[in-house]
């Protein structure tokens, strides 16, 4: 087997040596047969591969057999001249074939053989190799685009991906390979047509030295002559028909014989047609007995294959099938079980479009959806630390026009309108000049906000309205409903994939903490506490390194979930505080003392068990407070204890889900705390 590995390398110091070292003619022509059998074989294998990739090594091989052939020309040239034009019975036999005694007709044959190889296949085989070499590059960018859009709906996955990316770099390596490979065999055939004019007129003088006859001397060198070309051009034309066949499958679909098949008969009225028209050719003076075989071929052909389809429906209806039922039904394919668990996969995120808005996603027609989706991919993992799966784009065929949904394992999570050709218009507090348009509300805040055509957007603008391209208003609930729904998304799966990253750089940290200290099932649970509060989880190695010191004593998932929130207090300051401030709203004693005494510690973790009487206070305490700071902040912040937040959030959580708890100890101490209220029941 290792000899064999090393056969190619052998094979082509073997075609360096017959440069230099003189054969026998009998070795001379076992090279010619092979040389020959290898030209059918490379032409063979061009016709019956599906795509240029299959036969990846061309390039390589057509420089090797290029040499070949020359290392064979110098040889058998050296015979001729030095054994009285005897190179072989391979050489002698193909001159005397072609000559049959006349020595113009042989070179006649010869020269026309060379000119197709130059003129017609070789330059063909060039040009075609060129304008590959040169669109494959230029479409390599819309191929990746391409790529990315699918990966990015989830049509592939990323290994598919990745796969057709190798393929797409390695296409554009062979065509380039093959513009510069085609310039061998057009130097080959120059080439032949040297040699054998040196072969011609260098035998001649090498007879007439050894004082032979002048028809004698012609008849024996340029018999060996032409059969010396022959053998050399026979095969380089059988490899630039192959150089041909090659780099002209880019749109095939099966092997050559298949689609010749396929397409040329795919027309039988095409092939009656042309019968009928050759038998006008018998008017004009054709041999009739010749045009009538051709003729009566094609309308044969013709009408068997025009007959076909209907007899294949009769045979269809005659087995209780209708002409358009297919044999492999339905209720077929799903007698196999494992097709009927593909139907058990969801999706994790879908996105349905109205047909109005299909465009947007649809490059071709310059949508750029896909490319959002991807910037958003990317910015969502830099900020939230967890990686979007896959996101699959369909037609909504049940929603309106301009209708959208997003869908989250299969469910409707969100739906919203938008007007293509127009322009969200959020107006300003006190605009300078009112704009008309359609009266709608904005899909991920909630904002009152109007659509207004094209031709009104400069009139907005100046008037301090803030436009809002459709895609961009897409984005941004598409956006709001993954940050609000991402611990949803978090699977055990993407938290070994977010492990595997780690260990590129911390592989102690995974390896001591995992699954010693806390299995991936409990991981999973406190990375999705921190998303569901809005903490990111990029820090894994802070949140590994908090679980492993309180991991091994504390079990609770929500205990250690506080534990991690202040290790992470800069990441959580980060986000909640601006200009260096944090406007808060603080809870008062008698209500964390209230719910400190009401927890029940249980084997699974703990519960709080307050009075009806007590929660409806602090509830309408909340909400009073609450609405009075709605309008100097966004996001309402209350701060607590450490101890009292999670009870205290799990219990406002039902009332104002978007309402953030934090405790004393996830603030920095650089930041300064600014209370807009108290919280305080009410005697």
């Amino acid at each position: 087997m290792k000899l064999f590995n090393n056969v190619i390398s052998a094979f082509v110091i073997l075609v360096i040596f017959l440069v230099i070292i003189p054969l026998p003619p009998v070795v001379l022509d076992l090279m010619f047969i092979l040389n020959l059998a290898l030209s059918f074989v490379i032409l063979l294998t061009t016709m019956y591969i599906k795509e240029s990739l299959e036969f990846s090594i061309f390039p390589s091989l057509l420089l090797i057999t290029t040499l070949f052939r020359l290392a064979l020309n110098i040889s058998s040239t050296r015979s001729i001249l030095t054994n009285n034009g005897y190179a072989g019975e391979v050489v002698n036999t193909f001159g005397q074939f072609v000559i049959q005694g006349n020595v113009v007709v042989g070179l006649v044959i010869f020269l026309i053989i060379v000119l197709v190889q130059f003129i017609v296949i070789t330059k063909g085989a060039e040009r075609v190799a060129e304008v590959s070499a040169r669109f494959t590059l230029d479409a390599m960018p819309g191929k990746q685009m391409a790529i990315d859009a699918d990966l990015s709906s989830g049509l592939i996955s990323e290994d598919q991906a990745r796969e057709r990316r190798r393929k797409i770099e390695r296409e554009a390596d062979f065509f380039g390979s093959m513009d510069g490979a085609s310039k061998f065999v057009k130097g080959d055939a120059i080439l032949s047509l040297v040699v054998t004019f040196i072969n011609l007129i260098g035998g001649i003088i090498t007879g007439f030295m050894a004082g032979g006859q002048f028809e004698s001397i012609l008849s024996t060198y340029s018999t060996a002559t032409v059969g010396d070309g022959l053998m050399s051009q026979i095969p380089a034309l059988l490899i630039s028909v192959a150089t041909g066949m090659l780099v002209t499958r880019s749109a095939s679909e099966s092997n050559l014989n298949t689609d010749v098949r396929k397409q040329f008969l795919s027309q039988p009225v095409v092939l009656i047609m042309a019968g009928c028209s050759m038998i006008c050719l018998c008017f004009i003076g054709f041999p009739v007995p010749q045009v009538l075989i051709i003729s009566a071929t094609l309308i044969i052909l013709g009408v068997f294959l025009l007959r076909k389809p209907k007899q294949e429906a009769v045979a269809a209806e005659g087995e209780g099938l209708s002409p358009v039922e297919e044999i492999t039904s339905e209720a077929e394919y799903y007698k196999d079980i494992d097709n009927v668990y593909g139907l058990l996969n969801v999706d994790q995120i879908e996105v349905e479009l109205g047909y109005s808005l299909l465009p947007l996603a649809d490059e071709g027609s310059g949508g750029s959806f896909v490319d959002r989706i991807i910037m958003f991919r990317k910015q969502f993992a830099l900020e939230m630390g967890i990686v979007v799966p896959s996101i699959r784009l369909t037609d909504g065929g049940e929603l309106n026009p301009n209708q959208y949904a997003i869908k989250l394992k299969g469910e409707y999570v969100a739906m919203g309108d938008v007007l293509t050709g127009h322009f969200l218009a959020l107006a300003p507090e006190h605009p300078s000049e009112l704009i008309d348009g359609i009266d709608t509300i904005e899909p991920a805040f909630g904002i009152p906000a109007q659509w207004i055509s094209e031709d009104k957007k400069l009139k907005a603008e100046l008037a301090g309205y803030t436009l809002i391209d459709p895609i961009s208003v897409i984005i941004t609930h598409f956006s709001e409903v993954i940050k609000k729904h991402a611990y949803e998304l978090l699977t055990r799966l993407e938290v070994n994939n977010m492990l595997t990253n780690l260990k590129k750089t911390n592989e102690a940290i995974v390896n001591d903490t995992v699954p010693g200290i806390i299995n991936v099932g409990d991981l999973q649970k406190v990375l999705c506490n921190l998303l569901r509060e809005g903490v990111p989880v990029r820090d894994l190695e802070t949140i590994l390194e908090t679980l492993a010191d309180y991991g091994t004593t504390v079990k609770d998932s929500d205990m250690l979930t506080e534990y991690v929130r202040q290790a992470l207090k800069r990441t959580i300051t980060r986000r909640f505080a601006e200009a260096g401030q944090l406007k808060v709203i603080s809870v008062d004693a008698r209500i964390e003392n209230a719910i400190m005494s009401s927890v029940k510690k249980m084997e699974g973790g703990s519960y709080l068990a307050l009075e009806p009487q007590t929660i409806q206070g602090i509830i309408s305490a909340s909400t009073k407070e609450i609405e009075k700071i709605k309008d100097l902040v966004q996001t309402p912040i209350i701060l607590t204890s450490p101890i009292v937040r999670i009870y205290f959030k799990k219990l406002v959580d039902q009332f104002y889900p978007d309402a953030v708890v934090l405790s004393f100890n996830e603030v920095d101490s650089d930041i300064q705390i600014l209370a807009l209220g108290n919280i305080v029941l009410s005697e």
